[in-house]
């Protein structure tokens, strides 16, 4: 017997009367959506490879219903820390991720858990693709105690399982994944490290370093430079002689990928992971998007960008809007049942936010908790002699 669709979309017809308009329920199954479709998506430019990436990516329906849950997910969560952080209950550095969704769902579909991940403090929707929940994140972002880092790191530090954060100083999380990679080798699990990092922060000096050693010891790490075209307020073009950044490793082969659409996004991960895993060493992927916010709270985005350009990449690159587009006009999905995820990731949002505003604050006492893993508790000296604290891991 078949199933029936958990979306019932509802009709008002007629006109209102004493007792409210009359309810027309219609009801679809599932094998009314094609459950699967082919597309053809945009070729990857390479860098010493013999081929990329595929141009054309296979989507099931229930892939891209999570997919767009996803990203919807991410653009609201965003999108509610902006307003709460206007409201002054985040504090502190706050860099946004909408606009860019579709690189880290995109990421997140072509790897595996057991694989490591390591990223910049634009870190949120990672945190969430990597497994964190909307609750613990946003009430991180207020300090709050049931936090993802208890209430201590803040939005550029959040960490789950296999992965190491959200890391304030511009380029350290690429050597610390490379080191990820290096124990990935040592130990021979198989897995990888990908490195995330942004355009602003490819100009860095141990960015380099690390793609030497990385070539030189063939580690399963793949490089991603984030490019959305402004490191803080500068544009790419004035702060790089080279903005091909996919070349940047020179020994080591890359890929050039529209970040803004999450089937490219996952088959060049897919390739790139291939790629790691069969003993080729390292690999760079430059991921073209776009932050719809400015670098950070602090930044209205519109002073070294025209209005008029951020409107563009909005209307017509936004990559939910170019899912939904794919599979509405495929049949795999219906705008009733898109609708009814949007009213679902809503209140979800909502609620957290009211758990990240009416959670309390970590306790003084625990304020050097956590600075070590599985050790014994250890006294650590405050900000004079006598007063002393107790870690507890």
């Amino acid at each position: 017997m078949r199933k029936m669709l958990p979306i019932i979309s509802n009709i008002l017809r007629g006109s209102a009367s004493r007792n409210g308009a009359r309810l027309v329920v219609s009801a679809r199954t599932y094998a009314d959506f094609t459950p699967q479709a082919t597309f053809d998506i945009k070729k990857c430019d390479i860098y010493k490879l013999e081929e990329g990436p595929p141009l054309q990516a296979v989507l099931t329906r229930e892939e891209g219903l999570q997919y767009y849950r996803t990203m919807q997910t991410i653009r609201r969560m965003e999108l509610k820390s902006d307003i709460l952080y206007k409201q002054r209950a985040i504090r502190g550095f706050c860099h946004l991720y909408d606009g860019e969704e579709a690189c880290a769902v995109g990421v997140e579909a072509a790897i595996k858990r057991s694989d490591h991940l390591i990223t910049s403090y634009r870190a949120h929707g990672y945190t969430y693709t990597r497994g964190g929940t909307v609750r613990e994140i946003m009430a991180e972002l207020t300090g709050r105690r049931g936090g993802i880092a208890k209430g201590k790191g803040g939005s550029m530090h959040m960490y789950t399982k296999n992965f190491y954060g959200g890391n304030g100083i511009v380029g350290a999380q690429v050597p610390l994944g490379a080191g990820a990679a290096f124990a990935c080798k040592y130990l021979g699990t198989k897995d990888l490290c990908v490195c995330i990092y942004g355009d602003g922060a490819a100009n860095q000096g141990q960015i380099f370093e690390t793609y030497n050693m990385a070539s030189l010891w063939k580690l399963p790490c793949i490089f991603i430079c984030e490019n959305n075209k402004y490191a803080m307020g500068t544009s790419i073009e004035r702060g790089a002689s080279s903005t091909d950044y996919y070349k940047r490793g020179e020994f080591i082969p890359g890929l050039r990928v529209d970040g803004m659409d999450v089937l490219c996004v996952r088959e060049a991960t897919k390739f790139a992971a291939e790629h790691c895993r069969s003993g080729k060493g390292p690999i760079l992927m430059e991921l073209l998007t776009y932050r719809f916010h400015g670098h950070s709270m602090t930044d209205p985005g519109v002073s070294y960008r025209t209005r008029e350009e951020v409107h563009d990449m909005r209307s017509k690159s936004d990559p939910i809007t170019l899912l939904k587009d794919r599979m509405v006009s495929n049949n795999m999905v219906s705008v009733e049942e898109l609708k009814e995820i949007d009213v679902a990731v809503k209140k979800e949002i909502e609620d957290a936010a009211e758990f990240a505003t009416t959670d309390p604050e970590p306790p003084l006492e625990e304020l050097c908790n956590n600075i070590f893993y599985n050790e014994p508790p250890m006294e650590v000296r405050g900000t004079s002699p006598w007063i002393k604290f107790k870690s507890v891991s």
